[in-house]
């Protein structure tokens, strides 16, 4: 299933093409709105005009979450306050506190590659969907609009687990979207009451990973549930959880190349890995944020391009991780 088959199907040429407009434009926007990139691309002596090709984005400094925790998130911003409809905090992520700005553009965006993420996982109008987390959490916003604008039927469950165990009852969920942890959580409580997940009608979960791409509950978590698992990565940094989708293969991770440039480095390296199948660290850049981009992050997860196009037909790029399982046709 697509959310936006045309674009999901672009060919490379017109992508690539798309992606270089955006990247000139992002970077333009960064320095002349952010004190933190002025800052950075003035100390790292680049001009706006430096940037005429994808290749030529090497030249821009990396970021880390290092550097985000030591500065204060407002540097960042593009905007004043008073263009911003929501702002996220989240504490302690990598030693610091890390606040995310979001325009209504952003949010739009947001829920629009979180509309392409569940699509993919086959949710549809006739879907019924448990959303299991706090929604104080932006990202759980975002999927909330996500599944409401396809028109699933969607159950806040929140994060009491007495509650979960009501709906269960009450309603025939056939999908649940809530974190590793907290999945894990609904399986012991339900444990606890002499029941089991598998009994019930959940036959699809899609877990949000906060610190790894791949979810390293997920074998565990499938033999319990007896169910499919499709992984969403959302790092409090990037504020989504839709940077990437697993298709109906799920094998690997598709990455929304219209909004997000991938390269792949080697570790504790600035050098680009160019060819396919090499495992190195993801670096992201965000090519339409506008409240606050991200520029070259260093992520710090280990993937590799995969060489194989997906039988899905989209032409987005994926991503493996280290335990990313693939069968004979890189399916």
């Amino acid at each position: 299933m697509y959310a936006n088959e045309k674009l999901e199907k672009m060919d490379r040429e017109t992508l690539e093409n798309l992606q270089l407009e955006r990247l000139k434009k992002i970077v333009g926007w960064a320095y002349e709105k952010s004190s933190f990139y002025k800052k950075s691309f003035d100390e790292a002596n680049l001009k706006v005009e430096d940037i005429q090709t994808l290749a030529d984005v090497k030249k821009i400094p990396f970021l880390t979450l290092e550097e985000i925790n030591r500065t204060d998130s407002q540097d960042f911003l593009t905007l004043p306050l008073s263009s911003i409809v929501r702002i996220c905090h989240a504490a302690e992520v990598g030693g610091g506190d890390i606040a995310k700005f979001y325009t209504k553009g952003d949010i739009q965006q947001d829920v629009e590659m979180m509309t392409r993420c569940l699509a993919a996982a086959g949710i549809n109008r006739s879907s019924s969907v448990g959303l299991q987390g706090d929604l104080a959490d932006g990202k759980f916003l975002d999927v909330l609009y996500a599944l409401e604008s396809i028109g699933a039927t969607v159950i806040p469950l929140g994060t009491d687990y007495r509650y979960w165990l009501k709906i269960l009852e009450k309603f025939s969920l056939d999908t649940l979207i809530s974190t590793p942890q907290l999945v894990m959580q609904l399986i012991i409580q339900l444990q606890a009451t002499w029941k089991n997940i598998i009994d019930y009608s959940i036959k699809k979960i899609l877990c949000i990973n906060v610190n790894n791409i791949q979810n390293p509950l997920q074998q565990h978590i499938e033999a319990r549930a007896g169910t499919e698992i499709f992984n969403l990565f959302a790092p409090a940094e990037i504020g989504t959880a839709g940077i990437f989708f697993q298709c109906s293969s799920v094998s690997g991770h598709h990455i929304q190349e219209d909004n997000y440039l991938a390269e792949i480095v080697k570790f504790n390296s600035e050098e680009i890995i160019e060819e396919a199948d090499v495992m190195g660290e993801l670096v992201v850049t965000n090519l339409t944020a506008q409240a606050m981009p991200l520029i070259r992050y260093r992520t710090g997860q280990a993937v590799r391009k995969m060489s194989q196009p997906c039988r899905c037909g989209r032409t987005f790029i994926r991503i493996a991780t280290p335990y990313t399982q693939v069968g004979n046709n890189g399916e």
